[in-house]
Formats: structure tokens, C-alpha cells, sequence
């Protein structure tokens, strides 16, 4: 999939009136295969569970760090969030079947939230502004409800809410699970109330959240990248590894030179 300008404007407005973006076919088959098996060697590596949480992935794996600058989808990041941004997170998450809700240490299942940390970011006449945004990279099949489905409000990051319960189990007005088939790509603001729900399925959940926020931020995930990601990086990599200048000031009012992401605004020449 390559995201023409015209498509990325029409994309943005759908992105703001809902929070959220659900976009078919971005990665071929043989991109998702070879995904799947990363992610296997990785899990290989991990402590047996009903469900994995594995933070940094990025740095786990080459097949995972290609997404960081996914082609078809870094200009829409771009456009929807500025150019002075970075990586934010990279979140494998694996659940396996869990017909009776077991809950566990690694979430299992997540109750409804708007992502952030604690205590929350500003609230300005009950709303929460967008700090950063995920592409959530789905990686099996995801075509029908109840299979650890993720679990949205659409335009709930425009609207102060605040849920009468907070149980993802229980069905809230307007909720809708997010489906899709391998390949599949997710995008949602972290101020769109959202919870991930139980795999009732016979089927393995596997997705990969790559999440984006101003480079002013802290990441989430590390406050130096690895060296082994930074090794050989072009200057988009290195931005958005949080490499533009050993001024720390100028990661609030950068040279251009040090954002070339900003070559993929909207307009820009």
C-alpha cells in the first residue's frame, strides 16, 4: 500500500472525527510471515505464559525494527503528528486462548483507559490533548470479535468521558471491537478510550503497537537507544531513535536539518 497526499488528507480528517483508523493490506504476506516468525524467536526466549507484554521489541529482532519507518505508513504519522517526532514505544503483544478470562501478571485482558502515565496528562475542560499515537501492525486473524480484539470509543478522544465502569468485559454504549485480517494495520490516538479485551477465541493474538510522540517526550521503551539500532541508520532512523543533536535544546526548536521527516509534511517543498 503507498498512501498517495490526497489519500493521506482524506485519512486525517477520518482520523480526527474518530481517533481512530483502520487500514487494509499494508503488509504483504510474505512481510507478515516473516513478522510471525520473529516474533516467535522471540517469545522462544520468554517465560511460558497465557500472555506476553514485551516492551522495546524493537530491539529484539531486525524483522521487528523494519517497522519503525514503515513507508506506507511514517508520511501519515508525520501529517498526523508533526514532524518533530520520535519513537515512542514498540509493544509485541501475544495472547493466547483464554476462554475462562484468566487473568494473569501480563494483562491478559485490559480494562477500558486512555493511555499516559500517572498522574495523567493535562485535562483542559475535561479533555485530554493527543500526545502520541500507535500503529498497531496486526499479525493474525483478527476478522472476527472476541479474539483479544482491541476495544474502542470512536470519537471518544473529542468528548470529556468518563465510563460508568471500567471493566472491558462488560459492553459499553458505542463500542466497537477493531477487527482485521493478517497484515492489517490499526492507528489510534492515546486519548481514545480503548481497552483490550480477552482471547475467547482457539486462535493466537499476536500484535505489534509502534507508537509515535513529539522527540521532546520521553520514550517509553529507552532513554538511549541501542547502539545495534542505531548502527548504520539513515537520518530518518536516527530521528526517530531520538538522535538529532547533542543540544538538547534543539530538541524543542530544531534545525531542519536535524527533522528530516519534515520532507514528508503535507505542502512542504
Amino acid at each position: 500500500m503507498k498512501t498517495a497526499p490526497l489519500e493521506i488528507t482524506e485519512l486525517m480528517n477520518r482520523f480526527n472525527e474518530q481517533g481512530y483508523l483502520i487500514l487494509p493490506d499494508v503488509l504483504s504476506q510474505d512481510k507478515v510471515d516473516r513478522l510471525n516468525a520473529a516474533i516467535d524467536e522471540v517469545i522462544a526466549e520468554e517465560q511460558e505464559t497465557l500472555a506476553y507484554n514485551i516492551y522495546n521489541s524493537v530491539s529484539r529482532h531486525p524483522e521487528i525494527a523494519s517497522l519503525i519507518d514503515h513507508e506506507a505508513i511514517l508520511p501519515l504519522i508525520v501529517n498526523l503528528l508533526g514532524h518533530n517526532i520520535q519513537l515512542h514505544i514498540s509493544h509485541l503483544t501475544v495472547r493466547k486462548p483464554n476462554p475462562n478470562d484468566v487473568i494473569t501478571a501480563t494483562h491478559s485482558f485490559i480494562d477500558w483507559h486512555q493511555d499516559g502515565p500517572h498522574p495523567q496528562f493535562p485535562v483542559i475542560a475535561g479533555l485530554t490533548a493527543t500526545y502520541y499515537i500507535k500503529v498497531c501492525y496486526i499479525l493474525s486473524d483478527m476478522s472476527q470479535p472476541n479474539r483479544g480484539n482491541t476495544k474502542v470509543i470512536p470519537g471518544s478522544h473529542k468528548k470529556p468521558y468518563n465510563p460508568n465502569h471500567k471493566d472491558v468485559r462488560l459492553q459499553l454504549d458505542g463500542e466497537v471491537q477493531v477487527c482485521g485480517k493478517p497484515g492489517d494495520v490499526f492507528i489510534f490516538a492515546q486519548n481514545l478510550w480503548h481497552a483490550g479485551s480477552a482471547n475467547q477465541s482457539e486462535f493466537i493474538r499476536k500484535q505489534l503497537f509502534i507508537g509515535y510522540s513529539p522527540i521532546w517526550m520521553r520514550p517509553i521503551d529507552y532513554h538511549q537507544a541501542d547502539e545495534s539500532l542505531l548502527k548504520d541508520a539513515d537520518p530518518i532512523r536516527r530521528q526517530l531513535l531520538g538522535q538529532i543533536s547533542d543540544n538538547k535544546f534543539k530538541y524543542y526548536v530544531p534545525e531542519d536539518s536535524m527533522v528530516p521527516l519534515k520532507s514528508m509534511l503535507i505542502g512542504h517543498s
